[in-house]
C-alpha cells in the first residue's frame, strides 16, 4: 500500500443507551492508502456507518486513534479537518435544507471556510457533477433523488477536500440512477485523486467502487478483501460467503 491517508488504529465506539452500553465499534483497524477507494460492507446495525461518524467527529471514539496522512485527529475537529475530509450522506434529501436554494447550499461552505471567487466555483461544481447553471436558483424539492444527491457531491467537493466518506451514496436512489452517480463518484476520484472511504450493505456496490474492502458483522471487522478477491470468489469467512451469494446480480465489476 502506498502512502497511507486515513488510518484507523484499534477504534472503540460505545453510545449509553438508557442504562444499557452498546458497543457499536470493537477494535476496527484499517488504512486507505492516497488516492484508493475502501469499502466497508456489512449489514445494518454492523456499525459501518458509525465508523464514518467517527472519522468526522460525530461519534464517541472510546478508544483508538485516527490519523489522516500521518497526524492524529483532535477532538473536536478542528475546521481545517473539513477542508480536507468531506462526507456524503444515504438521504440526499434529509441533508440539503428544505428552504435553501442549491446556491446557498454551495455557497454556505465556501463563506465558512473563505474562499475567494465563489461565483466561479458555484458553476465550476454544478457543471462537476453534470448539472447546468439553471440548477442554481431551485429548491431541493425540485430536483429528482439523483439530482439531489449531485447537489450533495458537489456542496462535499466544492472545499476541495481530499477524501470523501460516502454512506450509502446510492442506497435511497433507483437503480439506474445508482449507476449514474456510481460512474461520476469513479470519474471524478480519478480526476482529482481523491481518497475514498464508502460505507455500504451492497457488496456489488462497493465492488464496483471499490480496490479493496473490510467487512464487519457486530462492531467487528470479520475480513479483507481485495476487489480481484472478491470476484473470484475467494471470501474466507462464511458471513462473507453469505453476504456474496445474498447479493443476487453479482457480477464482477
Amino acid at each position: 500500500m502506498g502512502e497511507v491517508m486515513l488510518a484507523v488504529d484499534g477504534l472503540d465506539v460505545t453510545f449509553r443507551r438508557g442504562g444499557d452500553t452498546v458497543q457499536a465499534v470493537r477494535g476496527v483497524s484499517f488504512g486507505v492508502a492516497l488516492g484508493e477507494s475502501f469499502g466497508i460492507v456489512g449489514e445494518s446495525g454492523s456499525g459501518k456507518s458509525t465508523v464514518l461518524r467517527a472519522i468526522c467527529g460525530l461519534a464517541p471514539t472510546t478508544a483508538g486513534t485516527i490519523r489522516l496522512d500521518g497526524t492524529a485527529l483532535a477532538t473536536p475537529r478542528p475546521a481545517a479537518f473539513f477542508r480536507r475530509v468531506q462526507m456524503v450522506f444515504q438521504d440526499p434529501y434529509a441533508s440539503l435544507h428544505p428552504r435553501h436554494t442549491v446556491d446557498r447550499v454551495l455557497s454556505e461552505p465556501l463563506a465558512i471556510h473563505r474562499f475567494d471567487r465563489r461565483e466561479e466555483r458555484i458553476e465550476t461544481a454544478l457543471k462537476d457533477v453534470g448539472l447546468g447553471s439553471d440548477f442554481r436558483f431551485r429548491y431541493p424539492h425540485q430536483l429528482s433523488g439523483g439530482q439531489r444527491q449531485r447537489v450533495a457531491i458537489a456542496r462535499a467537493l466544492i472545499l476541495e477536500p481530499e477524501v470523501l466518506l460516502l454512506d450509502e451514496p446510492t442506497s435511497a436512489l433507483d437503480a439506474s440512477i445508482q449507476a449514474e452517480v456510481l460512474n461520476l463518484l469513479d470519474r471524478l476520484r480519478a480526476e482529482r485523486g481523491l481518497t475514498y472511504l464508502m460505507v455500504s450493505h451492497d457488496l456489488a456496490v462497493v465492488a464496483h467502487m471499490c480496490d479493496r474492502l473490510m467487512v464487519m458483522q457486530h462492531g467487528a471487522a470479520v475480513e479483507e478483501l481485495t476487489r480481484a478477491a472478491l470476484s473470484a470468489h475467494r471470501a474466507e469467512t462464511d458471513y462473507t460467503k453469505k453476504l456474496l451469494s445474498a447479493s443476487e446480480g453479482y457480477s464482477p465489476a
